[in-house]
């Protein structure tokens, strides 16, 4: 098996939705940071920004004043190299909501439909290098 040098971020503040989430991206071949809040994932990617391949936020992610879309602005701004997945079960968002290399994912979700939207917006060179065998 090929050695896994690719990084996801889960950032969400419901800690058995982050590790299912966690779960599912470690399957798919991505070593996990997690964060339980926006401000907290801004950290980790200032931190490791440039080995993060892919950002997975949850919309509403109180206390703090940030939401998953304010994550998904500043990644993208910062740190366009960056795959983003926008979850959520109640806020779809609205025209202008969202970077327009991000994708919605509504909640809940399934493996089957996290490894589809993983297939659909990395390309072979964001995505772990055993992608082909993990993802299929």
């Amino acid at each position: 098996m090929a050695s896994i040098d690719h990084y996801a971020l889960v950032a969400d503040d419901d800690p058995l939705i982050r590790m299912d989430a966690q779960a599912i991206l470690a399957g798919a071949g991505f070593r996990v940071h997690a964060a339980a809040s926006a401000e907290e994932a801004l950290q980790i990617l200032d931190r490791h920004g440039p080995a993060i391949r892919l950002l997975f936020t949850d919309v509403q992610m109180p206390p703090g004043p940030l939401t998953g879309f304010d994550l998904a602005w500043r990644c993208a701004e910062t740190w366009p190299q960056i795959g983003i997945l926008v979850a959520s079960g109640a806020v779809p968002p609205e025209p202008g909501d969202i970077p327009e290399q991000a994708v919605f994912l509504p909640k809940p979700f399934s493996e089957d439909l996290v490894r589809n939207h993983l297939k659909a917006i990395l390309s072979d060179s964001q995505g772990p290098q055993d992608r082909q065998t993990s993802l299929s």
